[in-house]
Protein backbone atom coordinates (compact mmCIF):
# COMPACT_ATOMS: atom_id res chain seq x y z
CA UNK A 1 0.00 0.00 0.00
CA UNK A 2 1.32 3.30 -1.02
CA UNK A 3 1.66 6.12 1.43
CA UNK A 4 -0.32 8.29 -0.61
CA UNK A 5 -3.16 5.66 0.26
CA UNK A 6 -2.63 5.79 4.21
CA UNK A 7 -6.22 6.55 5.72
CA UNK A 8 -4.53 8.20 8.61
CA UNK A 9 -5.02 11.93 7.39
CA UNK A 10 -8.80 10.98 6.78
CA UNK A 11 -8.74 9.93 10.17
CA UNK A 12 -7.34 12.64 12.03
CA UNK A 13 -9.09 14.81 9.70
CA UNK A 14 -12.23 13.28 11.07
CA UNK A 15 -11.33 13.07 14.84
CA UNK A 16 -10.76 16.99 14.75
CA UNK A 17 -13.93 17.90 13.07
CA UNK A 18 -15.73 15.72 16.15
CA UNK A 19 -13.72 17.32 18.43
CA UNK A 20 -14.39 20.92 17.35
CA UNK A 21 -17.90 20.06 17.00
CA UNK A 22 -18.29 18.70 20.70
CA UNK A 23 -16.59 22.23 21.64
CA UNK A 24 -18.92 24.27 19.44
CA UNK A 25 -21.20 22.44 21.68
CA UNK A 26 -20.94 24.80 24.97
CA UNK A 27 -20.21 27.46 23.29
CA UNK A 28 -23.77 29.00 23.84
CA UNK A 29 -23.56 27.83 27.17
CA UNK A 30 -20.73 29.77 28.30
CA UNK A 31 -22.00 32.94 26.47
CA UNK A 32 -25.36 32.61 28.46
CA UNK A 33 -22.55 33.53 31.78
CA UNK A 34 -21.95 37.27 31.08
CA UNK A 35 -25.77 38.26 29.72
CA UNK A 36 -26.47 36.44 33.38
CA UNK A 37 -24.24 38.81 34.60
CA UNK A 38 -25.72 41.70 33.01
CA UNK A 39 -29.87 41.08 34.39
CA UNK A 40 -27.67 40.54 37.64
CA UNK A 41 -28.59 36.49 37.84
CA UNK A 42 -27.43 34.85 40.83
CA UNK A 43 -25.25 31.90 39.64
CA UNK A 44 -27.73 29.26 40.46
CA UNK A 45 -30.40 31.07 38.16
CA UNK A 46 -28.25 30.58 35.27
CA UNK A 47 -28.38 27.21 35.77
CA UNK A 48 -32.24 27.30 35.96
CA UNK A 49 -32.88 29.73 33.14
CA UNK A 50 -30.95 27.27 31.00
CA UNK A 51 -32.24 23.71 31.64
CA UNK A 52 -33.13 22.96 28.18
CA UNK A 53 -30.14 24.72 26.69
CA UNK A 54 -27.90 21.86 29.42
CA UNK A 55 -30.10 19.22 28.38
CA UNK A 56 -29.83 19.62 24.72
CA UNK A 57 -25.76 19.79 25.19
CA UNK A 58 -25.86 16.89 27.33
CA UNK A 59 -27.74 14.90 24.48
CA UNK A 60 -25.90 15.81 21.68
CA UNK A 61 -22.60 15.40 23.36
CA UNK A 62 -23.69 11.51 24.46
CA UNK A 63 -24.76 11.76 20.43
CA UNK A 64 -21.71 12.54 18.81
CA UNK A 65 -19.46 10.53 21.20
CA UNK A 66 -21.62 7.59 20.31
CA UNK A 67 -21.41 7.78 16.53
CA UNK A 68 -17.70 8.49 16.97
CA UNK A 69 -16.92 5.10 18.87
CA UNK A 70 -18.67 4.03 16.03
CA UNK A 71 -16.66 5.65 13.64
CA UNK A 72 -13.41 4.83 15.10
CA UNK A 73 -13.88 1.10 15.39
CA UNK A 74 -14.58 0.72 11.80
CA UNK A 75 -11.75 2.86 10.64
CA UNK A 76 -9.52 0.89 12.90
CA UNK A 77 -9.38 -1.88 10.35
CA UNK A 78 -9.22 0.55 7.31
CA UNK A 79 -6.01 0.42 5.97
CA UNK A 80 -6.74 2.40 2.45
CA UNK A 81 -9.26 4.52 1.31
CA UNK A 82 -10.97 5.21 -1.88
CA UNK A 83 -12.95 8.41 -3.47
CA UNK A 84 -16.49 6.76 -2.69
CA UNK A 85 -15.46 6.27 1.17
CA UNK A 86 -13.96 9.42 1.14
CA UNK A 87 -17.07 11.34 0.03
CA UNK A 88 -19.03 8.87 2.25
CA UNK A 89 -17.03 9.87 5.37
CA UNK A 90 -17.17 13.29 4.48
CA UNK A 91 -20.94 13.41 4.66
CA UNK A 92 -20.81 11.96 7.71
CA UNK A 93 -18.95 14.92 9.12
CA UNK A 94 -21.33 17.21 7.47
CA UNK A 95 -24.27 15.64 10.21
CA UNK A 96 -21.17 16.01 12.73
CA UNK A 97 -20.55 19.28 11.80
CA UNK A 98 -25.13 20.37 11.99
CA UNK A 99 -25.71 18.96 14.60
CA UNK A 100 -24.73 21.85 17.10
CA UNK A 101 -27.26 24.26 14.56
CA UNK A 102 -30.53 22.12 15.69
CA UNK A 103 -29.07 21.69 19.49
CA UNK A 104 -29.36 25.14 20.01
CA UNK A 105 -32.73 25.25 18.21
CA UNK A 106 -33.79 23.12 20.96
CA UNK A 107 -32.48 25.45 23.57
CA UNK A 108 -34.32 28.17 22.08
CA UNK A 109 -37.67 26.09 20.58
CA UNK A 110 -37.29 23.35 23.13
CA UNK A 111 -40.28 21.11 21.73
CA UNK A 112 -41.24 22.45 19.00
CA UNK A 113 -42.02 19.87 16.50
CA UNK A 114 -40.19 20.78 13.60
CA UNK A 115 -36.97 21.23 15.78
CA UNK A 116 -37.58 17.70 16.90
CA UNK A 117 -37.62 16.40 13.38
CA UNK A 118 -34.39 18.76 12.71
CA UNK A 119 -32.17 16.97 15.23
CA UNK A 120 -33.68 13.59 14.59
CA UNK A 121 -33.40 13.81 11.23
CA UNK A 122 -30.16 14.89 11.47
CA UNK A 123 -29.36 11.71 13.55
CA UNK A 124 -30.75 9.35 11.18
CA UNK A 125 -28.28 10.99 8.62
CA UNK A 126 -25.12 10.46 10.33
CA UNK A 127 -26.10 6.71 10.98
CA UNK A 128 -27.16 6.02 7.16
CA UNK A 129 -23.36 7.48 6.42
CA UNK A 130 -21.78 5.18 8.76
CA UNK A 131 -23.77 2.66 7.28
CA UNK A 132 -22.80 4.08 3.59
CA UNK A 133 -19.26 3.44 5.04
CA UNK A 134 -19.37 0.18 6.13
CA UNK A 135 -20.44 -1.48 3.09
CA UNK A 136 -18.12 0.59 0.91
CA UNK A 137 -15.50 -0.76 2.93
CA UNK A 138 -17.03 -4.23 2.81
CA UNK A 139 -17.56 -4.00 -0.74
CA UNK A 140 -13.39 -3.19 -1.24
CA UNK A 141 -11.54 -5.66 0.45
CA UNK A 142 -8.74 -3.54 -0.34
CA UNK A 143 -9.49 -0.85 2.09
CA UNK A 144 -10.45 -3.51 5.55
CA UNK A 145 -8.34 -5.67 7.20
CA UNK A 146 -9.22 -8.32 5.02
CA UNK A 147 -12.54 -9.79 3.17
CA UNK A 148 -15.59 -9.24 5.80
CA UNK A 149 -14.12 -6.45 7.42
CA UNK A 150 -16.09 -4.32 9.27
CA UNK A 151 -17.58 -7.16 10.64
CA UNK A 152 -21.01 -8.74 10.49
CA UNK A 153 -21.36 -7.69 13.91
CA UNK A 154 -20.60 -4.04 13.05
CA UNK A 155 -22.69 -3.93 10.05
CA UNK A 156 -25.58 -5.44 11.91
CA UNK A 157 -25.36 -3.02 14.85
CA UNK A 158 -25.64 -0.14 12.46
CA UNK A 159 -28.58 -1.31 10.39
CA UNK A 160 -30.25 -1.61 13.77
CA UNK A 161 -29.52 1.50 14.76
CA UNK A 162 -30.57 3.06 11.45
CA UNK A 163 -34.30 1.01 11.33
CA UNK A 164 -34.81 2.60 15.24
CA UNK A 165 -33.60 6.21 14.01
CA UNK A 166 -36.61 5.76 10.95
CA UNK A 167 -38.46 4.52 13.53
CA UNK A 168 -37.99 7.02 15.82
CA UNK A 169 -38.64 9.91 13.37
CA UNK A 170 -41.71 8.37 12.27
CA UNK A 171 -42.99 7.85 15.63
CA UNK A 172 -42.48 12.23 16.17
CA UNK A 173 -43.73 12.75 13.06
CA UNK A 174 -46.95 11.46 13.19
CA UNK A 175 -47.59 11.33 17.05
CA UNK A 176 -48.22 14.63 18.64
CA UNK A 177 -46.48 15.49 22.19
CA UNK A 178 -43.31 12.74 21.37
CA UNK A 179 -41.04 15.08 21.34
CA UNK A 180 -37.44 14.00 21.71
CA UNK A 181 -38.69 10.54 23.76
CA UNK A 182 -38.75 9.02 20.69
CA UNK A 183 -35.00 9.10 20.66
CA UNK A 184 -35.26 6.67 24.16
CA UNK A 185 -36.01 3.91 21.40
CA UNK A 186 -32.19 3.70 21.05
CA UNK A 187 -32.39 2.16 24.96
CA UNK A 188 -33.61 -0.65 22.71
CA UNK A 189 -30.93 -1.36 20.31
CA UNK A 190 -28.70 -3.75 22.39
CA UNK A 191 -32.06 -5.98 22.82
CA UNK A 192 -32.61 -5.81 19.96
CA UNK A 193 -29.05 -6.65 18.52
CA UNK A 194 -29.21 -9.50 21.00
CA UNK A 195 -32.98 -11.38 19.46
CA UNK A 196 -31.80 -10.43 15.88
CA UNK A 197 -27.97 -11.28 15.57
CA UNK A 198 -27.00 -14.37 15.06
CA UNK A 199 -23.27 -15.08 14.35
CA UNK A 200 -21.92 -17.05 11.79
CA UNK A 201 -20.86 -20.79 12.34
CA UNK A 202 -17.22 -20.07 11.81
CA UNK A 203 -17.08 -17.44 14.63
CA UNK A 204 -16.84 -13.71 13.15
CA UNK A 205 -15.06 -10.87 14.01
CA UNK A 206 -15.72 -9.57 17.41
CA UNK A 207 -15.55 -6.00 18.49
Amino acid sequence: MSASKSPERLVFFSDAVVAIALTLLVLPLAETVPEAVGRHMTSLEVITENQWQIYSFLLSFVVIARLWISHHRVFAQVTSYSTPLVVANLCWLLTIVVLPFPTEMIGAFRDDRFTTLFYIGTMLASSICQLAIILIIRGNPELGGGPGEPSDRQRFGIVVNTVIMMLALTLTALVPGVGYFSILLLALTPLVFRLGYRRPATGGPRI
